[in-house]
């Protein structure tokens, strides 16, 4: 049975990257996806449309709350319902470093991206939400969220501590209304994104080395996660953050005592 079977799905962030990779699992899933993002996502379209799924693309800019609200209008008006927001679409910036040295306009950025988006995204979806009287919220942090990063990233560690801490305020607020939000905190996942700074084998296995397991994570590994936490199979979990690191947190965090 099709996990997502009759739900629609509205995931930022998703023409490209891991946004789409989990376009296409959800779609695949039997939920009717919405893509929205800055860029084009016509290819995502097309490829979920031949793969025999349901797919739509609107324009979203995540940091305007007037693109983000009509993001999940089209939603709600193309597919009568909007069952699950994956708040996905995020950055991380080349120049994001120390306290001292990261420029104020990249740690504004940051924040206005990972952080007022994903704040924008639930502010939109959750009056939907609770109309129906249902739906799941899923948070992209970071397992940098529940550790220091080991390769300075002072604004993105922020903005993902962030949106962790927001995740559960907004789960306890709306718990007995029956939407569940959730975070989902990868590790290091080889992307685009994540190969940027592993320019040089030097690079990759300075990372390699806090990675138990001993290899980046995939983009379709962190896909099942989100669809866990969109399905009705977490129907009794929210406020929770689900790490996927590849044991980093396990290896990294002392135990009490």
């Amino acid at each position: 049975m099709e996990r997502l079977n009759g739900k629609v799905a509205l995931i930022t962030g998703s023409a490209s990257g891991l946004g789409r990779v989990a376009a296409e699992l959800f779609a695949r899933e039997g939920a009717k996806v919405v893509v929205a993002d800055v860029i084009d996502g016509g290819d995502a379209v097309r490829a979920i449309g031949a793969a025999g799924g349901i797919a739509t693309y609107v324009h979203c800019d995540v940091t305007n709350e007037d693109s983000v609200t009509a993001a999940v209008a089209h939603a709600v008006d193309t597919h009568g319902s909007l069952d699950v927001i994956y708040n996905n679409a995020g950055v991380m910036l080349s120049d994001d470093d120390n306290p001292v040295t990261t420029p104020l306009e990249t740690y504004e950025r940051t924040m206005d991206i990972n952080v007022k988006g994903v704040l924008l995204g639930c502010r939109a979806a959750i009056p939907v939400m609770q109309r129906q009287g249902h739906g799941s919220i899923v948070n992209v942090a970071s397992f940098v969220a529940h550790m220091g990063a080991a390769t300075p990233q002072v604004a993105y560690t922020a903005s993902k501590g962030a949106v962790l801490a927001m995740t559960r305020e907004i789960a306890v607020i709306y718990a007995r209304q029956g939407i569940r939000a959730n975070a989902l905190c990868p590790g290091p996942v080889m992307t685009p994104l994540l190969a940027k700074f592993l320019s040089d084998d030097a690079k990759r296995e300075r990372r390699l080395v806090h990675i138990p397991m001993g290899r980046f994570g995939a983009p379709e590994e962190i896909a099942q996660g989100a669809l866990f936490l969109a399905s009705d199979e977490s129907s009794w979990m929210t406020g929770q953050s689900l790490v996927i690191d590849g044991g980093i947190t396990a290896a990294y965090v002392t135990p009490e005592g």
